[in-house]
């Protein structure tokens, strides 16, 4: 007779995966990717070794589904900004750059490993899916922006292609390890919003043809 998990072995099982993918998370916001270590992971997860090897057989498949898990909820909050800013298409693709940015700068350790820090191949490819996931959430906003006229029209999958591009990039410089900080200061807040600014303006510009001015967000 074939072996069938009851409930409570996979309620269980799903409960140590969730411990273990937790303490990764915390590890890769706190010092990212490169910092991960198996053993250690596993002392700060509460499990054995041989324990987190049967759920990840490598470091690599853990980060990357670190990578994954921590990216669903970036993303989310970027739709999120899409579908409940009012306005016009301009209007919510800049109330999502700035939600992306803005996000970012709080947690620039947790940023710049999702963003740019060196990573396993296998991570790196789920960089770049994710960024596709983003440029089709901002390739539908183009679209919308072009039907109420806030957009001219353009070839709206590659703008949004180049719109990724731009912003991941253009925060390169201010997540580098070496340069950032996290956010938590009206003060922090201010040079934040100096950063986000010229950000925001340079990608509605490109989009809409013409001269965009972001306003200043507390």
């Amino acid at each position: 007779m074939a072996y069938r998990e009851t409930d409570k072995v996979r309620s269980r099982k799903a409960q140590t995966f969730d411990k273990i993918l937790v303490a990764a998370l915390y590890v890769v916001a706190e010092q990212g990717f490169n910092s991960v270590q198996m053993a250690d992971l596993a002392k700060r997860a509460g499990v054995a070794t041989g324990t987190l090897y049967r759920y990840f057989p490598s470091k690599e498949a853990l980060c990357t589904e670190v990578f994954q898990r921590a990216t669903d909820v970036e993303v989310s909050k970027v739709q999120q900004a899409l579908a409940e800013t009012s306005g016009n298409g301009a209007e919510r693709i800049a109330a999502a750059l700035r939600t992306f940015a803005e996000r970012a700068l709080r947690a620039p350790t947790m940023a710049w490993a999702l963003i740019a820090e060196p990573v396993d191949p296998t991570v790196d490819q789920a960089r770049l899916d994710y960024r596709q996931r983003y440029a089709r959430l901002f390739e539908l906003a183009i679209h919308d922006g072009i039907r109420d006229g806030s957009l001219p029209e353009q070839n709206a999958q590659l703008s949004s292609t180049a719109l990724v591009g731009c912003i991941a990039e253009s925060l390169v410089g201010p997540l580098a390890p070496a340069r950032s900080q996290e956010v938590n200061s009206p003060e922090q807040t201010r040079s934040a919003a100096l950063i986000i600014a010229p950000i925001v303006n340079f990608c509605l510009q490109g989009l809409t043809g013409r001269p965009y001015e972001e306003k200043f967000h507390d």
